[in-house]
């Protein structure tokens, strides 16, 4: 298992072997809980590699946290491609995957292009779509092309218009069965892993007690096979709002907006930047260069 490195949040972090689709799938036999983190950029890749996260994932949210965008709906490949490339380099030895934005995946062609550009430009470990039974050509044409696969059900982001909003899915025996099915789909087209998101815990762990292949839930309780949250939601960086699901481990804005303040007033203070925090130059070379100086205004 990965792990955190040192005791201070400075302390450069021990190298770790990066865990393999076999780790992650026999996680699942073991009962070992897998930690997945949605990470938008070099700094907090490099933070959660600190910390022994075991997979750094790069979804499409960030055209939320990163871009300031309502849905994750804008999210193009070009915006992923790069995020992710900036992950991979803040993260050289954890597992990425790469989330398929909005109408990347629409037809198998398209699909299996832009996950090779993940695989081939950003040099992620696997990637992954959204969907279910719906999705399952899709699935499995990626799996059959060799790019390791995972799924997203449950509360689908780029369905969202479906739902008429950010609601629980699988609430009545019904839903809950329509979810079991396309699980069920996910893991016969050959994915290693899927994403629960805002589903019912007694529903989501049932499901995943029917599977072979690990689960990782967002807002499913603890009984799937792992969790994901998102960095800049569980480090408070984010605050337009909040799910239900999400807790706080910190609190990165109030910090950093209490940083800012102090250096705005010691700015107007003119107490930054004081000798400390500026260069300095040898006397002589300061005198003859005034000596420059006043010899330029005379001619």
């Amino acid at each position: 298992m990965s792990t955190a490195a040192g005791t201070g949040a400075g302390e450069a972090a021990r190298k770790v072997e990066k865990r393999t689709i076999l780790d992650i799938r026999s996680a699942k036999r073991t009962g070992e809980k897998i930690a997945y983190m949605s990470v938008p950029d070099y700094t907090s890749a490099r933070w959660a590699e600190m910390a022994g996260v075991d997979v750094a994932v790069v979804g499409d949210s960030l055209a939320m946290v990163a871009h300031g965008h309502a849905s994750t709906i804008p999210a193009t490949m070009d915006m992923m491609i790069l995020h992710a490339q900036a992950v991979r380099r803040g993260a050289p030895n954890t597992f990425v995957l790469g989330c398929m934005p909005y109408q990347s995946y629409n037809t198998v062609d398209r699909a299996l292009t832009n996950a090779s550009r993940f695989m081939q430009e950003a040099l992620c470990d696997a990637v992954k779509p959204q969907g279910g039974r719906s999705q399952a050509h899709i699935l499995k044409a990626l799996v059959d092309a060799g790019i390791p696969t995972a799924s997203h059900i449950g509360l689908t982001p780029h369905t969202i218009a479906n739902f008429g909003g950010f609601k629980i899915q699988g609430r009545t025996a019904e839903a809950a069965m329509k979810i079991l099915e396309d699980a069920l789909a996910i893991e016969d087209a050959g994915c290693f892993m899927l994403e629960f998101e805002a589903v019912p815990a007694p529903i989501a762990q049932l499901i995943s007690e029917q599977l072979t292949i690990p689960t990782i839930g967002i807002g499913a309780g603890a009984g799937c096979d792992g969790q994901i949250l998102l960095a800049y939601d569980l480090l408070g960086v984010f605050t337009d709002f909040k799910p239900k699901f999400t807790k706080r481990y910190a609190n990165l804005t109030e910090v950093a907006v209490s940083g800012i303040r102090r250096y705005v007033e010691e700015v107007k203070a003119v107490t930054f930047p004081d000798d400390d925090h500026s260069y300095r130059v040898d006397p002589a070379e300061y005198d003859n260069f005034c000596s420059l100086v006043e010899h330029r205004k005379q001619i």
